[in-house]
């Protein structure tokens, strides 16, 4: 079923088109991820979503909600963690908790909140002294506090270091095994391929493609390359005999397979069968990125 209906959504600011005709559904229960390039149109789009921006045109609806007409109705329905998220420098972890809390008729219970997000420890902690991380993990807490059926969660690991971007990662999936559905915005390709169920692909304010990470791939480029260093020799035939290989080439030392579908299981399950083991195995194959200069002509990180 879908959760969130958008239709030919519009936006400008004075001269400047931000979103020109964006349609995409979110089912329930899943992650639905929005991925562009800076500049493409994706915060306004989920802030048109979340009640903060009026659309100059198009539809939008979220579990029948109309974000432009019942804000209050939406307000119960639909959390959101916003690139610009921010709060007073001296308050408390708990202190913020305990506010957004008291915006809800029936709220979550906010300390069970913090240690979902990792936070009970700082709890007495001030805004300004926790790290970016942290920063991040309070606001999806507090984007959780009045127990959302949605999620916006709008450049959530930016200026993150891999391992905080990682710790997020896990957090979000914790949400969406919750029951809650996650409209996520990122721009970041690895991101949208480890979390999204389906990519929409915007650029210019316009949808350039609805799928899911490996679909949008496979659209544009399904050829993969397995290579590694073989325990003992190699029989080509037996690599070329499996209909996922198009090709066997030798390289030093090395084995380069090419193909496509289940390249790399095929492979190294046909070795295993003649006592073979793939040392030093490396997969190369096309990414979100990839797809989007495929589609766009342009990439998605200039």
């Amino acid at each position: 079923m879908d959760l969130i209906e958008v239709t030919n959504l519009r936006k400008s600011y004075k001269d400047h088109v931000a979103v020109e005709d964006v349609s995409f559904s979110v089912e329930e229960g899943e992650i639905f991820g929005i991925l562009g390039p800076n500049g493409a149109g994706k915060t306004t789009t989920v802030e048109c979503v979340s009640g903060l921006r009026r659309r100059d045109g198009g539809q939008i609806s979220v579990a029948g909600v109309d974000p432009g007409r019942d804000r209050d109705r939406l307000r119960r329905i639909l959390g959101a963690q916003l690139q610009s998220s921010q709060l007073p420098d001296r308050i408390k972890v708990w202190e913020a908790m305990d506010l957004y809390a008291s915006f809800y008729p029936d709220p979550a219970d906010w300390p069970e909140l913090l240690d979902l997000v990792g936070l009970t420890a700082k709890r007495n902690a001030m805004f300004a002294k926790l790290s970016g991380g942290q920063r991040q993990r309070l606001s999806v807490a507090l984007a959780l506090v009045g127990r959302p059926r949605v999620a916006v969660l709008d450049e959530l690991t930016t200026g993150l270091d891999p391992q905080a971007r990682r710790d997020v990662w896990e957090l979000v999936e914790r949400i969406r095994a919750d029951g809650v559905t996650v409209l996520l915005v990122t721009h970041f390709m690895e991101e949208a391929e480890r979390l999204c169920d389906r990519v929409a692909l915007i650029d210019g304010g316009r949808v350039a493609a609805v799928d899911t990470p490996a679909g949008l791939v496979a659209a544009v480029d399904d050829e993969q390359e397995v290579s590694f260093r073989p325990s003992s020799p190699v029989d080509e035939a037996i690599l070329l005999a499996l209909p996922e290989v198009r090709a066997v080439e030798r390289s030093g030392a090395r084995l380069v397979v090419r193909g496509s579908g289940n390249l790399a299981p095929a492979v190294t399950l046909a070795l295993a069968e003649h006592q073979i083991v793939p040392t030093d195995l490396r997969i190369e194959q096309a990414n979100l990125d990839d797809a989007f200069l495929a589609i766009t002509g342009k990439k998605l990180i200039p």
